[in-house]
């Protein structure tokens, strides 16, 4: 409760009115300034002479706050609720007979009776974050969903309901069936997302979407799962019902776009296969030796950039993937154009399911730029607004691209990303504070994809020179790498031996994705490792 008094840390950007000005004008002061209004109010509020009103409003500016406003605190009592009345539920040792038990089970199966489970969205939160467009654009870890929310439900309890989505062109988009749920009288509609892993019977609701007052991208994006959240199943609650409304419902999910399974590209393995054949991870036909290529040698007598990806440690939070779109001024595209698969995210975490649909192992793999040795993207532009750096970096030009995509067309990796439409917003002065002016904002027409972040390679080694110093090992860090939690991104010069990232490609676990293209990739991964306890099997 106490008064705070914040300066403006900018000058207007446009030629508006603040509150307080509006109000001044229509009360017939027009000429007077936000800040004189404000002044003003606090001579007239703490009655002090010029020379002490002048000392505490410095004063106020400096710390944040007016002292002595704080609001007084109030005595209260608090006044407890009736306990809740006891489940009706037959407790696991009731006594009832197996036959007994039995029977409520099948009769809980075959009624629409479910259990409900509320989260927080991975992406929005509490919807809190629902007026970020980065945010809402950003593919959920699992369901890959964008710019909505769906009612998650088990592949067995979709059938049993007879509930299913179809997708669309290219996979771009899911055709859902939209449900009622009803829970305590409070009744919600939403489109259903079969997720595999998710339990039986149980419907999870993603919160912080459906609002109305959020801004200008968060209104009315998804639906509202508050409005079944009671204060007495703030988490989960039993009894919510589930009716099929004949309705369908448009999804923009990214998990077909850029597809490129079925080529083994997730080679995972458990700690007892890794002591009992270390490189497991790589294929029969794996060379010793480097195929013979068509395509040019290059010679790296100084520096050669490299990537290693742990895939053990990738938890697919999607933090690397916000840190690129942050730091290499990518724009969103909105839910139409991620349905035409035309999203612009340069890192994308492609996520693989392993096992059955009722317990299956989930992985998730950071795809961007591969950088290859052999480039095959590099050979077909007519323009060279792709080309091989002396340094093994696939740099981007972009005042030379003429827009033929065949970069892209050539692209094993599906990583590039074309601008269809002028996505990036020139005119709105408020964003132009936003971008990195360290990495050029593309237009229409364009082709843009990973660069290793070559503005922050360039950065250290222009202080470096400066210094009159060789570059450190885990001195230049991509964004990617920065933001990762469990630093399971690692950059560096592979043409030292003694670097983090020359080593973990030592590693037995090393692979190189789609490497019997002989692209010679320089983003590589370190194949995942589990380690099961064999007393447990397969719960």
């Amino acid at each position: 409760g106490t008064v705070t008094i914040v300066q403006p840390l900018i000058a207007p950007l446009y030629g508006g009115k603040t509150d307080h000005e509006l109000l001044a004008t229509l009360s017939g002061r027009p000429e007077q300034s936000g800040y004189d209004l404000v002044r003003e109010y606090w001579r007239s509020r703490l009655g002090k002479s010029a020379e002490a009103f002048e000392r505490l409003w410095h004063q106020s500016l400096h710390d944040g706050i007016v002292a002595g406003t704080a609001v007084a605190p109030k005595s209260v009592t608090p006044r407890l609720a009736p306990s809740a009345a006891p489940s009706s539920r037959p407790s696991p040792g009731s006594g009832r007979g197996d036959s007994q038990s039995d029977n409520v089970k099948s009769e809980t199966r075959n009624s629409n009776s479910l259990e409900i489970v509320f989260r927080s969205d991975p992406s929005i939160f509490d919807g809190r974050f629902a007026n970020n467009s980065w945010l809402q654009e950003l593919p959920k870890p699992l369901t890959k969903l964008t710019w909505d929310n769906a009612a998650l439900v088990s592949p067995a309890t979709a059938e049993r309901l007879g509930l299913s989505y179809s997708m669309g062109f290219k996979g771009s988009v899911a055709y859902a069936d939209v449900v009622e749920l009803d829970f305590q009288g409070r009744v919600v509609r939403a489109p259903i997302w079969i997720l595999p892993g998710q339990a039986d019977d149980t419907v999870t609701l993603h919160l912080g979407y459906g609002r109305t007052r959020a801004g200008r991208i968060g209104n009315g994006v998804g639906f509202d799962a508050y409005r079944l959240r009671g204060s007495d199943s703030l988490w989960s609650a039993n009894g919510v019902q589930m009716r099929k409304t004949g309705e369908r419902y448009a999804l923009a999910t990214t998990q077909m776009h850029h597809n490129i399974d079925g080529r083994g590209l997730i080679r995972a393995g458990t700690l007892q296969q890794y002591r009992d054949n270390p490189d497991f991870a790589h294929k029969k036909s794996h060379a010793s030796e480097p195929n013979p290529s068509l395509y040019p040698e290059y010679n790296y007598p100084d520096r050669a950039w490299g990537m290693a990806i742990d895939l053990s440690l990738c938890l697919g939070c999607n933090a690397c993937v916000v840190a690129c779109q942050a730091e290499n001024n990518i724009p969103v595209v909105g839910k139409q154009d991620v349905i035409r698969s035309r999203e612009m995210h340069w890192l994308r975490i492609d996520s693989y399911f392993k096992g059955s649909p009722e317990n299956p192992e989930a992985y998730y793999q950071p795809v961007l730029c591969m950088h290859c040795e052999k480039a095959p993207c590099e050979v077909v532009c007519p323009v060279t607004a792709t080309a091989h750096s002396a340094e093994g970096l696939n740099d981007m030009v972009y005042n030379r691209c003429v827009g033929t995509r065949y970069c892209s067309n050539n692209c094993p990796y599906k990583v590039r990303r074309f601008n269809f439409m002028q996505y990036s917003d020139w005119d709105i002065s408020s964003l132009k504070a936003m971008r990195n002016p360290d990495v050029t904002v593309r237009s229409r027409g364009v082709m843009e994809k990973c660069t290793y972040c070559v503005q922050r390679i360039n950065k250290a080694r222009i202080e470096a020179e400066k210094e009159g110093r060789p570059l450190q090992d885990g001195e230049i860090l991509t964004a990617c790498q920065q933001a990762c939690p469990t630093q399971a991104i690692v950059f560096g010069d592979i043409n030292r031996s003694d670097s983090l990232v020359a080593k973990m490609k030592m590693s037995p676990r090393n692979y190189g994705l789609l490497e019997e293209l002989n692209t010679q990739p320089r983003t590589t991964y370190l194949a995942p490792l589990r380690n099961p306890n064999p007393e447990l099997g397969d719960s």
